[in-house]
């Protein structure tokens, strides 16, 4: 399957069993999820940007996955990508450069099912 789409897989395998306990909590996080990455002010596309670079500085797989999946859904190219872990790296220093490189790689992998990118 791919590195990133396994974490999610994995993720969502693993969480069943505390969202059939706490359900409210989790569609309450769904709405949450809804209204903060709809389009406003920012594009939708914009907000999983922002989105991949606190999970880059935070070092979290899980939310890298995640947020670039979104992302390469609502079409972020490879150089908003590419700029967006940049910024990342400034704010987290050498942790966010190793985690740079995770979302990289599941940039790449999500954005091998949207046909070609480009990279000037």
């Amino acid at each position: 399957m791919g590195k990133y789409k396994d974490i999610l897989k994995s993720l969502n395998a693993g969480t069943a069993g505390v969202r059939a306990k706490i359900p409210g909590v989790y569609e309450g996080f769904g709405s949450v999820y809804r209204v903060a990455y709809a389009d406003g002010a920012l594009s939708a596309k914009h907000k999983e940007l922002i989105a991949v670079g606190i999970a880059v500085r935070e070092g979290c797989d899980g939310c890298i996955a995640s947020h670039v999946r979104s992302a390469v859904r609502k079409g972020a190219s490879a150089e908003e990508m590419a700029e967006t872990i940049g910024v990342a790296i400034q704010m987290g220093g050498g942790p966010a450069s190793i985690y740079a490189s995770h979302a990289w790689d599941a940039y790449e992998e999500f954005s091998a099912d949207s046909g070609p990118q480009t990279m000037s």
